[in-house]
C-alpha cells in the first residue's frame, strides 16, 4: 500500500488550486490588452493548463480513494477478526467522548 501523508496531498491540492487561480488572473490581465490573435493563443494555453491541472487533481483524488479503500479494507478485516476487541475499543472511545462532552457542558 502506497502511503502518502494527508498533509502532503492537501499541500499538492492547494498548490494546484493556486496555480490555476494565478493562470486565470494572468489570462484576464493579458486578454484585456491583447489583440484577438494573441488572445486566442493565450486562451489555448490556459485551456491546456486547466486540462493538465484537472488531470493532476484527478490523480490526487484517485490516490486518496485508493488509500481510503485500503484503510477501510484493513479496518474491516480487523473488526471481522477481532469483534469483541473492536467493541471494546469503540466503547472506550465513546466513554472518552462522553466525558469530554460532559466536561465542556459543565463549564458553561
Amino acid at each position: 500500500m502506497n502511503k502518502v501523508p494527508v498533509e502532503t496531498t492537501k499541500e499538492k491540492l492547494f498548490q494546484e488550486f493556486n496555480t490555476v487561480v494565478a493562470e486565470t488572473e494572468q489570462l484576464i490581465k493579458t486578454a484585456a490588452g491583447a489583440g484577438s490573435e494573441k488572445a486566442s493563443a493565450l486562451k489555448a494555453s490556459v485551456e491546456h493548463e486547466f486540462s493538465a491541472a484537472g488531470e493532476r487533481l484527478a490523480r490526487i483524488r484517485d490516490d486518496a480513494i485508493t488509500q481510503c479503500s485500503a484503510v477501510a479494507k484493513t479496518t474491516d478485516e480487523y473488526v471481522q477478526g477481532n469483534p469483541w476487541r473492536s467493541v471494546g475499543i469503540v466503547a472506550a472511545l465513546a466513554a472518552a467522548a462522553g466525558m469530554v462532552a460532559g466536561l465542556l457542558i459543565s463549564r458553561r
